[in-house]
């Protein structure tokens, strides 16, 4: 697999956790209440960051050979 492949297959997980954690986010604040809304949050803010950090990755690691 060439690095340009490999870098969009990683781009799509990043965006991928960033509909995750939006998803999330939303579900926790109106629909959940209690201890679960914390902890569905805490698992998006998680996503929000993995996809921050991937996508920080993808965007500085700079152009690849095809």
């Amino acid at each position: 697999m060439s690095p340009a492949m490999l870098n969009m297959y990683i781009s799509f997980a990043g965006m991928i956790f960033m509909f995750l954690a939006i998803g999330l986010i939303m579900w926790s604040r109106m629909k959940l209440t209690g201890v679960f809304s914390v902890i569905v949050a805490i698992f998006a803010y998680i996503f929000m960051l993995l996809a921050g950090i991937i996508i920080f990755y993808i965007v500085f690691s700079g152009p690849t050979g095809a």
